[in-house]
């Protein structure tokens, strides 16, 4: 049986996303890492302890734990975190002498640090995934420290398998980092149909207490790279004034209160008070009933890597309209399963939603495809990839750092 490492620094699969720091990635890393378990690798994801009455471990299933790693206060900022991946690193190499993994592959720029790190005294292969890249969130307004992007760039250079979500991705990393493209390898996440899958959008509205009026999803961490002002304002330039819009999560990032203020303000000056409502960050299995209830989930992001809500909106049978970013890219198909829209501009989001609103044989035609495009990503098919490559770098010489 292989075993991996599995850094994941900065936050948990066991999080809520939503919240804080949880987004895709704590349920990238929660379902891909059951999914190898399942699929005969052993893993041990490794966290940062974040709350100080957290249990040393905690065995998720067979094959699948997550140790609380002591380095710093556990009260620390995401911001502070640089200063201890030292910490982190020597904790983690200590228990993988015990442990002997196979493999090391780390998730987000600070377990990248730690796996470089990491790989140097073990001799293990190194696969990463960024999740987000620096240079390319500056290019659309989110500035990163330049610490940080040279830090994804000694990574890059030291990694055996750079794992890149969508095409969009890996020529982000060519693009902006010079990544050896013989290193990128596409694997997209997966979506778990048991959860996320077509169902009565009437049942869903009665199970959340709503009338039949159109309504409108944003699901995500509320900061402003996230986009939900321009969902806002998309509702505020639709033809249909009884459509509603929730926005399901909560505030995040430095950023993230100051970004619900400013968005609780926008809707009070465009009179939109009683066609919003902000919904508390919910469980990951809860959230397919909020996608069944919709008729339309948009998706404004500045930047998006992949796009886990767009795919498990879709898995349920509801039309995205989506920012034309990164993995949005490959996920959202242009008039067949969404729509992709290219500028920051609310009334072009409002034109793509007036038009589903306004079908219903397109809506309906939106929704049996992009469905259908969604049952195509699994989790088992992203780690059964996985698995192979974690075969195949046992066995190659590893790629030396500089």
């Amino acid at each position: 049986m292989r075993r991996a490492a599995i850094l994941s620094l900065h936050t948990s699969p066991l999080a809520q996303p939503g919240t804080g720091d949880g987004g895709g990635m704590n349920v990238y890393v929660r379902e891909l890492v059951s999914a190898l378990a399942q699929a005969g690798v052993q893993c041990r994801v490794y966290v940062r302890r974040w709350h100080d009455e957290l249990p040393d471990v905690v065995s998720v299933e067979p094959g699948f734990e997550v140790v609380h790693v002591p380095a710093g206060p556990t009260d620390l900022a995401k911001e502070e975190l640089p200063d201890y991946v030292d910490h982190y690193s020597e904790w983690v190499y200590n228990d993988c002498l015990e442990f002997k993994p196979d493999v090391i592959h780390a998730n987000y720029w600070l377990s990248g640090v730690a796996g470089r790190t990491l790989k140097q005294l073990l001799g293990l292969p190194l696969l990463t995934t960024f999740h987000t890249l620096a240079r390319v969130k500056a290019e659309s307004g989110d500035h990163e420290p330049e610490s940080r992007a040279k830090a994804e760039s000694a990574v890059m250079a030291c990694a055996d398998v750079v794992l890149a979500n969508a095409t969009a991705e890996a020529e982000q990393l060519i693009q902006y980092y010079d990544c050896p493209a013989d290193r990128i390898e596409i694997v997209p996440p997966g979506v778990d149909h048991a959860l996320f899958s077509p169902g009565s959008q009437a049942g869903a509205r009665w199970a959340l207490k709503t009338d039949d009026a159109p309504l409108l999803l944003f699901v995500g961490r509320i900061q402003p790279l996230k986009g939900v002002d321009v969902a806002v304002q998309a509702l505020a330039s639709l033809q249909r004034r009884d459509a509603r819009l929730w926005i399901v999560g909560g505030a995040s990032g430095t950023e993230g209160n100051t970004e619900v203020t400013r968005v609780r303000k926008m809707i009070e000056d465009l009179g939109l008070t009683e066609r919003v409502r902000f919904v508390p960050a919910k469980p990951h299995h809860l959230l397919s009933t909020y996608y069944r209830a919709a008729d339309v989930c948009l998706v404004p992001s500045r930047s998006e890597s992949f796009g886990l809500v767009a795919l498990e909106a879709a898995a349920c049978g509801v039309p995205t309209v989506a920012s034309a970013v990164g993995g949005l890219l490959t996920l959202v198909e242009h008039g067949h399963t969404g729509y992709l829209v290219d500028s920051r501009d609310p009334a072009e989001y409002a034109e793509h939603i007036d038009s589903v609103l306004a079908d219903p044989v397109l809506a309906r035609r939106l929704s049996i495809s992009a469905a259908a495009r969604a049952r195509t990503y699994t989790w088992s098919v992203s780690a059964a990839r996985l698995r192979r490559m974690y075969e195949d770098l046992s066995a190659r010489a590893l790629v030396p750092c500089e």
